[in-house]
C-alpha cells in the first residue's frame, strides 16, 4: 500500500469516527414506580451524560388489585414522558430506545397505554421481559463488578418486580455468539467491563410498590416488618436452593451488587446526605451488616420522620420500609461482607447497547 493510499485510508477512518461521535445516544426506562431518561454522546471509554431526568410517576400503583393501569396513573406518566419528548428535540437525539417493565408487563390495558403514549407523546415504547431488563441492568452495573471476583449477583429492587442475576466474569469474548454474553456481538470495542456472562436469573413479581399496598407503608411495626423479610426470603430461597450461591459466599468468590431506589437511599441516608447526590452515591461499597442496620432504623422511623429525610422525603416515605425488608431478605440469604451500590441499571444499559450497535 502506499504512503498516498494509507493516508487517505487514515483520512476515511477520521471522518467516519466523526460521523460516529455525532450521534446523540437516549434511554428512556419506565419502571413500576419511576420515567427515567438519560440522554449521552459515546466517548472513547463510556459515554458523557448530556441530560438526565427522573420523576416518581407510581405507574403500577393499584395494580395488584385491579389487574389495570388507572387513569391517574396513565396521566401522571404521561406528564413524564411528555417532558422526555421535549428533552430529546432539544438536545437533538438520534438514537433512541424506549422500554417499558413491570407494570406494563402485568396491566390487561399494558398494550392499550402504549398506544396511548405513541398517540400523544410520539414515542415507541417496547414492552421487555424480565430476562432482557436483567441482561440490560448487568450491562449498565458491569464497569462496578470488582474483577478479582470471579462471580456476582446483582439484584434490582422495582416497584412491581425484583430480579436477581447470576453473573460470571470472565475473558470469553462476547462475539463467539453465547447467547447469555451481555457485551457487544459486533467485535468493536466495547466500554462494558469486564466481560460479564450471565448464568441464570431469577425474577419475583413483587417490588416496593406491590409490597407496600399489601402491607402498608405507613405505619409498620417491627412485625409487619419481619413478615416482608420473610416473604421475600422464601420467594428467593428456590435460586438459592438451585445453585448454592451461599457456599460461594462462604468460599469468598462471590459478590453482590445492587441497583435500586432502595440502596441508593440506603448509602445516601448512611452518609448523612444534605440532599441525595449521584456522585457520592453511585458505586459506593458498605458493610452489609451496616445496610442492615440502617434498614432497621428506617423501619423504626415514623412515616414523617421518614419525610423530613432529605434522603428518602415525601415520595419515596411510604416505599423505602417495603425496599429495606425486600433488600435484607436477599442480604440474609447470601451474607457478604460488603455491598456495591449502583445508582444506574438499565438506562446505561440500553445506551451500552445503542453505542456498541452502531
Amino acid at each position: 500500500m502506499t504512503v498516498t493510499s494509507q493516508a487517505r485510508k487514515k483520512a476515511f477512518a477520521k471522518k467516519a469516527a466523526k460521523r460516529a461521535d455525532s450521534n446523540v445516544y437516549a434511554a428512556i426506562d419506565l419502571g413500576t414506580n419511576n420515567c427515567r431518561l438519560l440522554v449521552a454522546r459515546s466517548s472513547r471509554k463510556n459515554f458523557r451524560v448530556l441530560d438526565t431526568f427522573s420523576r416518581i410517576v407510581r405507574l403500577g400503583e393499584g395494580l395488584s388489585q385491579t389487574g389495570n393501569l388507572s387513569e391517574e396513573a396513565m396521566r401522571r406518566t404521561l406528564s413524564a414522558l411528555k417532558i422526555c419528548t421535549s428533552k430529546l428535540k432539544r438536545r437533538g437525539v438520534t438514537k433512541l430506545r424506549c422500554v417499558a417493565t413491570e407494570a406494563c408487563r402485568r396491566a390487561a390495558n399494558g398494550d392499550d397505554f402504549i398506544k396511548r403514549v405513541k398517540r400523544e407523546t410520539g414515542l415507541d415504547l417496547e414492552i421487555i421481559d424480565n430476562s432482557e431488563e436483567a441482561s440490560l441492568a448487568i450491562m449498565g452495573c458491569a464497569p462496578l463488578l470488582n474483577p478479582d471476583l470471579p462471580e456476582a449477583l446483582i439484584f434490582d429492587i422495582g416497584g412491581g418486580s425484583t430480579e436477581v442475576s447470576w453473573i460470571r466474569l470472565g475473558d470469553k469474548d462476547p462475539s463467539s455468539g453465547d447467547e447469555k454474553a451481555v457485551t457487544s456481538k459486533t467485535g468493536t470495542s466495547k466500554p462494558v467491563a469486564p466481560n460479564p456472562i450471565m448464568e441464570d436469573w431469577y425474577s419475583v413479581s413483587k417490588g416496593v410498590v406491590t409490597l407496600a399496598e399489601k402491607y402498608g407503608g405507613r405505619d409498620i411495626t417491627p412485625e409487619i416488618y419481619q413478615q416482608m423479610v420473610q416473604e421475600i426470603y422464601d420467594d428467593f430461597l428456590i435460586f438459592e436452593q438451585k445453585h448454592g450461591f451461599a457456599q460461594r459466599v462462604h468460599n469468598g468468590t462471590l459478590q453482590l451488587l445492587g441497583t435500586s431506589g432502595t440502596v441508593t437511599t440506603l448509602v445516601g441516608v448512611y452518609k448523612k446526605l444534605p440532599r441525595y447526590d449521584r456522585n457520592r452515591v453511585d458505586g459506593t461499597l458498605i458493610n452489609c451488616d451496616t445496610a442492615i442496620g440502617l434498614c432497621h432504623k428506617i423501619a423504626g422511623m415514623t412515616y414523617a420522620q421518614r419525610v423530613a429525610n432529605p434522603c428518602i422525603g415525601s415520595q419515596r416515605a411510604d416505599l423505602v420500609v417495603a425496599g429495606c425488608a425486600i433488600f435484607e431478605a436477599l442480604a440474609k440469604l447470601w451474607p457478604v461482607a460488603q455491598l456495591r451500590v449502583a445508582d444506574r441499571g438499565l438506562r446505561e444499559g440500553i445506551l451500552y447497547k445503542l453505542i456498541n450497535e452502531g
